[in-house]
């Protein structure tokens, strides 16, 4: 494994060669890494719109090619599917892609996908070893935006909920209350920031991880960050509405019956209407008062920038 990464970095090099010689510099990759529930499909949506725009800033956010839908999608998951996998060959590629649509002018690659820090844990030593290397070859930041650990959790353990089985995966689809879940190591693991900082400190520099406290409107902090346009220029709405506890409820009862994936998609759009209802009644909590203090205690919240 050692000697693929040698090579995916010769690979890269000999690509990246002309760009940093016409810019004297490395070229700046940012790397968004989530976390879920904190706007990342708005944000998505939103640099995928402005393709166009960020080009003629000098910014390039990869167009990501959907094989099996042959559609271009808004985010990068193949990131970390490719680690998870450890799979060399297709990371080249996707960066051999990447590469092909710089420009002379680009200085700055941005990637997105809330996988990022979703799978983070599941990602082999050799695989964070390849971004090791990837970390020689641009200049890298990594940007993360956390929630306040019990608004994030309760979300992350509603979007579990909804996701179907994979069965890998010990909480996608399953039919759990919060706190059976909380009692997952893969699930809990999601509250350690810390870890996940640390351990992106260790492979990009501690200079290189920007850690951010989510207050709503990630797009405008963006927007702002990079130098784009004044905070009126988000047309983007929020995309994902979130389940109530009525409809996890519901939910649940599906994923009883452990039904197949496409099967729960046909569901989604009535459940979707039915929540729009339910919405109108008096929430209930999905935390009890001692998974709340397990949740508290577990998270270890860490705000750097």
């Amino acid at each position: 494994m050692e000697k693929t990464n040698v090579y995916f970095a010769k690979e890269l090099a000999a690509l990246l060669k002309p760009f940093e010689q016409l810019n004297t510099q490395k070229l700046k990759l940012i790397i968004h890494a989530g976390t879920p529930k904190t706007g990342t499909t708005s944000l998505q949506t939103y640099l995928n719109k402005k393709q166009y725009k960020l080009r003629g800033k000098g910014i390039l956010y990869p167009h990501n090619i959907d094989k099996l839908k042959n559609t271009t999608a808004p985010k990068h998951q193949w990131f970390e599917k490719n680690l998870v996998s450890t799979n060399v060959e297709s990371f080249l590629e996707n960066f051999k892609n990447i590469i092909s649509q710089v420009k002379n002018e680009t200085h700055t690659i941005i990637l997105s996908s809330e996988g990022i820090y979703n799978y983070w844990w599941d990602f082999p030593d050799e695989s964070k070893s390849l971004l090791a290397e990837l970390s020689k070859l641009f200049d890298i930041e990594i940007w993360v935006w956390f929630r306040e650990p019990l608004a994030f959790i309760e979300s992350y353990y509603k979007q579990c909920i909804r996701n179907p089985q994979v069965e890998s995966n010990p909480c996608y689809g399953k039919d759990h209350s919060f706190a059976e879940m909380l009692n997952i190591e893969w699930f809990s693991q999601h509250l350690n920031y810390q870890g996940f900082v640390t351990e992106c400190q260790m492979l990009f520099g501690e200079d290189n991880v920007l850690a951010f406290k989510y207050d709503g409107d990630v797009v405008q902090e963006v927007i702002h960050k990079l130098g784009l346009a004044t905070p009126h220029d988000n047309p983007t709405p929020r995309q994902n509405k979130s389940l109530n506890s009525a409809s996890i409820k519901l939910l649940r009862t599906i994923n009883h019956y452990n039904i197949k994936a496409k099967d729960k998609e046909r569901l989604m759009p009535h459940l979707k209407k039915i929540n729009e209802i339910l919405e109108n009644y008096p929430p209930e909590s999905l935390i009890d008062e001692e998974s709340r203090k397990k949740v508290l205690k577990l998270s270890h919240p860490v705000f750097i920038s």
